[in-house]
């Protein structure tokens, strides 16, 4: 069989979600969890775009053996020139170099004559040669290109030496049936097709991003997919790493081809990514949502129970889901806590961090009698594992809600190294929380969302809450988990504070539209 090359750009495109930009130690994390998962290539960063980014990729490149890194770069020789020199010290890795070919973006957002991006298009690839012979090009809004136009681009760089090439459906206009041909058209056309590999890069604005990039696989000869775990990306988001891969593996008589991906670690990275960039997953989602592998008919119970196979095709222990649910309580010691994350793929950077998580455990497991695998996964997306980032951080918190009374809510947390006293009313326990943690700090943001998700089952569960605030044009999440929803509440709020003003650097750097 042929085989499916997976290119994951959570780090670069799934990035551009408003809200999402991590850290260079979040986005190591995260990269050392893609190893873990085996994907073929890591798209690390836009090294050009920022100091913080040069790093993040740099860092990245320093530690990954498994996968090839690689950097976004615009067609012009000071952006190849940073990304090569952010990816030297690694020796699998590839540059990956773009320029828009539409006929809009060329007269809108470049100014530039078709001869000129042909012409520049030419001289960034051979240029990035100089580097490695891992070259990736990438026509911007490909799929909206003249077709004759793109034709002359992609044979050129092509001769120049681009062993990937990448047709991006930018703004997710494309339909699977369509965008499959107009790869397929292109492979026909050009006559040194055959000296590349095709690669597909859908959005999902139109809901059809995976859908289009399994048709440019199918139709279109393309083995290369690029995607994101959970589908992250701006707008509408990218197309969903899991659900390419477990399509392709689940219908192989169909695609007929192999993915290098262990598949088992799809689930804990889904929950890693989650937890750092603050965007929850639906529960209907495919693969990793938690109702995924649900059956509430009794029909469908039924079924199942007497063969799992009669509505289910997949296995959820395949993707990383885990059968067996209830394991630990407050009598259970370190040793156990261990062995359980372990089990769970959740990645674990230092003692400290195992150490800060289980502290974590201890005092949730005083409060809630059965402590579930969610439970656990929840404990490490808390940004008390990660103390370089707690300027705020709760201490306690007291609230008054009575039918036909206006709520009260009195909080005492830490700025820096003091320790505050608010208070303030509310339309209700939670705003009169986050109220009063505004009050003093007087950030001046916005609550752009307010989600709770419950983490497991039950009243006892935990619930997780998502705040997403935005001030002078940035935009953080925070997410707090609590069996209190006030409690979860107030620590989203103070998550959020922390990216706000923390003096570690966020990298967000792509201002402008790219593949």
């Amino acid at each position: 069989m042929d085989r499916l090359i997976i290119f994951d750009t959570t780090l670069r495109d799934g990035e551009q979600s408003p809200g999402a930009s991590m850290t260079r130690e979040e986005k190591l994390r995260i990269a050392k969890q893609l190893e873990r998962l085996r994907v073929d290539v890591i798209e690390a960063g836009f090294a050009a775009s920022s100091n913080g980014d040069f790093e993040a990729v740099r860092s990245i490149a320093n530690s990954i053996k498994d996968s090839t890194v690689c950097s976004l770069a615009r067609a012009n020789d000071k952006d190849i020139g940073r990304a090569a020199e952010a990816l030297a010290g690694c020796e699998n890795r590839r540059i990956h170099t773009f320029i828009a070919t539409s006929p809009l973006h060329m007269e809108k957002k470049l100014r530039m004559s078709p001869e000129q991006v042909h012409e520049q298009a030419r001289l960034a690839v051979r240029f990035a040669r100089q580097f490695t012979d891992n070259i990736e090009f990438s026509p911007e809004d490909g799929y909206r290109s003249e077709p004759d136009f793109l034709c002359r681009v992609l044979e050129t760089v092509i001769a120049e030496g681009a062993t990937t090439i990448n047709i991006p459906d930018t703004v997710g206009y494309a339909v699977p049936e369509l965008y499959g041909e107009f790869i397929a058209n292109l492979r026909r056309r050009i006559p040194n097709s055959d000296k590349a590999i095709w690669s597909v890069h859908c959005h999902n604005d139109l809901g059809m991003a995976v859908a289009n990039s399994l048709a440019g696989v199918k139709i279109g000869g393309a083995r290369q997919v690029e995607c994101t775990v959970n589908g992250l990306g701006e707008r509408a988001g990218n197309c969903s790493l899991e659900e390419v891969v477990m399509a392709v593996k689940t219908r192989r008589d169909y695609f007929a081809l192999e993915v290098g991906v262990d598949t088992g670690h799809l689930v804990p990275a889904s929950k890693l990514v989650s937890g750092i960039t603050g965007f929850v997953v639906q529960p209907n989602k495919a693969v990793v949502g938690a109702n995924a592998f649900a059956h509430a008919s009794g029909i469908h119970q039924d079924g199942v129970l007497k063969a799992r196979d009669t509505y289910e095709i997949m296995r959820a222990e395949d993707v990383g889901w885990v059968a067996n649910k209830i394991v630990l309580g407050k009598l259970s010691g370190r040793n156990a806590f261990k062995q359980r994350v372990q089990e769970l793929g959740i990645p674990v950077e230092s003692e400290s961090e195992m150490n800060a998580a289980f502290a974590k455990f201890k005092e949730l497991a005083d409060r809630k009698a059965e402590i579930f695998d969610e439970d656990i996964q929840s404990l490490f997306s808390d940004e008390a594992v990660t103390p370089h980032s707690e300027y705020f951080r709760l201490v306690s918190l007291a609230q008054h809600s009575e039918t036909g009374e206006r709520p009260h809510a009195r909080i005492v947390f830490v700025i820096g190294d003091r320790e505050v006293t608010a208070e303030s009313d509310g339309n209700g326990p939670v705003d009169a929380s986050l109220r009063a943690i505004e009050g003093e700090v007087k950030s001046g943001s916005e609550l752009l969302l307010y989600s709770v998700n419950a983490i497991t089952t039950g009243t006892e569960s935990q619930g997780e809450v998502t705040v997403r605030l935005g001030r002078a044009g940035r935009i953080v999440n925070g997410v707090g988990a609590d069996p209190d929803i006030v409690a979860a509440s107030a620590k989203a709020y103070l998550s959020a504070l922390n990216k706000l003003y923390t003096t570690t650097e966020r990298l967000n750097p792509q201002t402008s539209m790219t593949p």
